[in-house]
């Protein structure tokens, strides 16, 4: 069984169930992220919430990422080991490593 979602209901998903894991912006940018792995790929991706969560994590600066990945001293440097998501409001969602 498959349900197609849009933006509100994968925001609605994270809202009722892990509220303050992402800002607006981190959430839009694995939303798209994830839109865009299923249009290439041709396969559906299962909304799992919690799994998400542990996946990626959102961090509000470089300098953030730095406290908890302190051998990366450069967006680059994450970018070169990881999926780096920049975000408008100038944090970044990374793929947990």
């Amino acid at each position: 069984m498959h349900i197609n979602i849009n933006w509100y209901d994968f925001k609605n998903e994270f809202e009722s169930i892990r509220p303050n894991n992402f800002s607006y912006d981190g959430l839009f940018a694995l939303f798209e992220y994830l839109e865009d792995i299923e249009a290439q790929t041709g396969e559906p991706i299962e909304l799992d919430v919690i799994a998400i969560c542990c996946d990626f994590s959102e961090y509000e600066s470089l300098e953030q990422m730095q406290k908890y990945y302190p051998d990366y001293k450069t967006v680059e440097a994450f970018a070169d080991q990881t999926l780096l998501l920049p975000l408008e409001n100038g944090g970044y969602v990374i793929q947990q490593f």
